[in-house]
Formats: C-alpha cells, sequence, structure tokens
C-alpha cells in the first residue's frame, strides 16, 4: 500500500508543471474569433514629421569622451 501511495505522489507532482502551464484551463488554440489586434497604428507622416522636430546636435557626441582624452598627449622634447 506504501508503495502504490509513493507512485501515486510521484505521478501527481510530474503532472503539476504541465497543468500549470496552461494555466488551469484547457487549451482552445488560436481560432479566429480569439484573435484580436490591439496593435495601435503607426501614422507614418506623424512619425516622419516627428524625426524632423528633432534638432542636430551642434557637436558630435562622444560616449567614451569622459575615459580618455580628446586629444592625443603630445611628447614634449
Amino acid at each position: 500500500m506504501r508503495k502504490f501511495t509513493v507512485v501515486a505522489a510521484v505521478l501527481a507532482l510530474m503532472a503539476t508543471p504541465a497543468y500549470a502551464q496552461m494555466g488551469g484551463k484547457r487549451h482552445r488554440g488560436d481560432g479566429p474569433a480569439t484573435k484580436q489586434d490591439n496593435t495601435p497604428k503607426v501614422d507614418e507622416k506623424a512619425y516622419k514629421a516627428a524625426l524632423e522636430r528633432i534638432p542636430e546636435p551642434k557637436q558630435k557626441y562622444d560616449p567614451w569622451g569622459v575615459a580618455r582624452p580628446t586629444e592625443p598627449a603630445k611628447n614634449a622634447k
């Protein structure tokens, strides 16, 4: 009887992760009734106009400017 209980407990523990992945519901598939398009539509004209409003930088950005000097050190003779 004890062996049967241990086997049943092991089988129950092995089935638990598969049940957890399904969310406790049966898998219904991706039918046309359940599929919804909730993504916002991008207006190309508005996107391009927003890009044109971004000002051009006066100086080129240097991400390593703090880590290294901007001009190489000159050797004193």
